[in-house]
């Protein structure tokens, strides 16, 4: 992983009087650089084995209350080389400055033992907010809310509910927005900081919370809870369990991670990569030959149908051998159309926009825009025929890019939606599958077009 400019110039000063003991250097520059920037050069120095130690040293340097920021933004790898290498009594306090989120993250990436040694050195309730909200299965709303939230009862006047939030305020993820509970727990309503502040003190928050929330629940996917955020611009979503208790809230900063996290996932899953564990400048050579080969090999195969097809049509091909110059052309045209028609199909899915029950529609604006498209291509290309191998050859080349396009859009638009039924991730359905199943339907619909129009013209 490579370092801005910036933050490269903070790690070298920082290393320096780390080297000569320049304690005052250290304490003039630690309180500048922001935990983000903190946290990078610790990352850098903590994938080289023989610089952990200097890593430790350096954090060493900082309040406990910055070293829990600056682990909350190191990755997960390198939280558990930090956590591993501090003492149990030292780490517990870290925890207890952190985010009830960011707490849980590291606590599930420790082994047992060490779990166990941490949960006997915190207070119960601590304890138990801790394994609950480590119990989560990962990418659901439980794993990624927070449990620092304000929540206010119903039953108080607006004056001792400001008292409420003065108390709760300092250990809360947000107070922009606080949540109304009834004497269940259960989510009774919300209302904003400034609301409250405006009202009339001895006002019920009963009387001026807005009851029609949105919520969800907390076995839900992160992918619809980034949806929800972003659909209803919300600051922080309460999550909620079966009995519709408020157990947490996830705000915007962790839904941004998520986006980035999923995006880069369809990325890797559209140009059949498996997902990857790290980023890909950390990731082990083995892991990412692994992650990469077993598509690449299955495509190999399918390509084998092209090779066959193409051993089908030696006549044709023998007696007008000027067909093979346009057949690279006429098939990755056929690939782009259908890439980009499925990369618009998954992306569509992935933000919400479509969903299996637009099929139809889609399948009819496709055909409209493909065909389209595969005659504008067919103009473009007919005038070469002509000038190569004459009109006939023309003909086949143009009808075969109308057909070839048209035939790999519609492949791309529906794809993502068969593999969607099958159970499978749609960003399967990207570049290099469509292009493969295109490149050997490709080769027989022109050289089949060709045997046609030829044959007759012979």
């Amino acid at each position: 992983m490579g370092l801005s400019t910036t933050v490269d110039m903070y790690k070298h000063e920082l290393l320096r009087a780390l080297a000569i003991g320049d304690q005052a250097a250290l304490d003039e520059r630690l309180p500048e650089i922001r935990s983000a920037d903190l946290a990078e050069i610790l990352e850098h120095l903590i994938e080289d084995d023989d610089e952990l130690k200097t890593a430790l040293e350096l954090l060493q340097q900082l309040p406990v209350e910055r070293q829990a920021s600056v682990i909350g933004h190191l990755p997960g790898d390198e939280q558990e080389k930090v956590s591993d290498a501090i003492k149990d009594s030292q780490l517990v306090r870290i925890l207890d400055r952190m985010g009830s989120d960011e707490r849980a993250d590291i606590f599930k990436v420790l082994g047992d033992d060490r779990k166990e040694a941490l949960l006997r050195r915190m207070a119960h309730r601590e304890r138990e907010a801790l394994k609950r909200l480590a119990s989560y299965e990962e990418g659901t709303a439980g794993a990624l809310m927070t449990s620092d939230y304000v929540a206010i009862p119903a039953d108080l006047t607006v004056a001792k509910a400001m008292m409420r939030v003065r108390q709760t305020a300092p250990d809360a993820e947000t107070v922009y927005q606080l949540y109304v509970i009834d004497d269940q727990g259960r989510l009774a309503g919300t209302m904003s900081l400034r609301q409250l502040m405006v009202a009339r003190p001895q006002a019920l928050i009963d009387d001026l919370m807005i009851r029609d929330v949105i919520k969800i629940s907390v076995d839900v996917d992160q992918e619809e809870v980034a949806r929800m955020v972003a659909r209803y611009d919300l600051l922080a979503l309460p999550v909620v369990d079966a009995d519709q208790r408020l157990v947490g809230i996830v705000t915007h900063d962790d839904v941004m991670d998520v986006v980035e996290s999923e995006a880069t996932e369809d990325i890797h899953k559209g140009m059949s990569i498996g997902q990857l564990e790290d980023g890909v400048s950390r990731v082990p050579l083995w892991s990412l030959y692994r992650k990469r080969v077993t598509w690449l090999v299955l495509l190999v195969f399918g390509n084998l149908f092209s090779g066959a097809g193409i051993a089908h049509f030696e006549d044709t091909i023998a007696a007008q051998v000027t067909l093979v110059f346009f057949l690279p052309l006429l098939i990755g045209s056929g690939g782009n159309a259908g890439a980009q028609a499925a990369t618009l199909m998954v992306r569509g899915m992935a933000t919400g926009d479509v969903g299996v029950k637009d099929w139809g529609k889609l399948l009819g604006r496709e055909l409209l825009v493909a065909g389209s498209l595969g005659l504008t291509m067919a103009l473009a290309v007919a005038p070469i025929g002509m000038i190569r191998a004459g009109e006939a050859v023309a003909i086949v080349v143009a009808i075969s890019m109308v057909c070839i396009v048209l035939f790999g859009s519609l492949l791309g638009m529906c794809l993502p939606f068969v593999l969607d039924r099958l159970g499978w991730d749609p960003a399967t359905a990207s570049a290099p599958l469509v292009t493969t199943l295109i490149d050997a339907s490709g080769v027989i619909i022109y050289f089949s077009i060709a045997t046609a129009i030829l044959s007759g013209v012979g």
